[in-house]
């Protein structure tokens, strides 16, 4: 499957839509020195990450991307999958379910398929967003991220 997405006029759109596939992000590769940012960013230098011969050593046989570094990859997909013509403001509302059910090895390439499972109005003329989104590694069987998203589009 290559790059789809959906492109809609207005966030109000959302509502007839429920149920649907939205489509497939590009491949991103999550590198080494992405690996090595975040815990930066982060304060997080556990070993597993960014110790790349003590992680050949280790459980997984090759330094991993964190968790929370592999979540955070969600929005920039997300975002290449629902395109707005016309949007005022996006506003990140908050996570249901989050899993992370395989690792990302340090170099792989990762995607997010999502559809949208709920869509309600919201005070303010806006719309809140409920998307589960699924993000793969290439060529593994396993979802390494499995997250319910909760976004609020307005149009103003």
């Amino acid at each position: 499957m290559t790059h789809s997405s959906t492109t809609i006029s207005h966030p109000k759109d959302l509502l007839t839509m429920v149920g649907d596939d939205l489509g497939t992000s590009p491949w991103v590769e999550v590198g080494q020195d992405r690996i090595n940012l975040f815990a930066d960013a982060t304060g997080d230098h556990q070993w597993i990450h960014v110790d790349v011969e003590r992680a050949k050593q280790g459980p997984f046989g090759e330094p991993i991307a964190h968790g929370y570094l592999t979540l955070s990859l969600l929005i920039p997909l997300w975002s290449q999958i629902l395109v707005f013509e016309e949007l005022g403001m996006a506003v990140n509302y908050g996570l249901n379910k989050v899993r992370f059910p395989a690792p990302v090895p340090a170099g792989s390439r990762v995607r997010v398929t999502a559809s949208l499972a709920g869509a309600e109005e919201v005070a303010g003329g806006g719309v809140q967003a409920t998307i589960d989104a699924v993000m793969e590694l290439e060529g593994a069987p396993k979802p390494v991220c499995i997250a319910q998203m909760v976004h609020r589009y307005y149009k103003d």
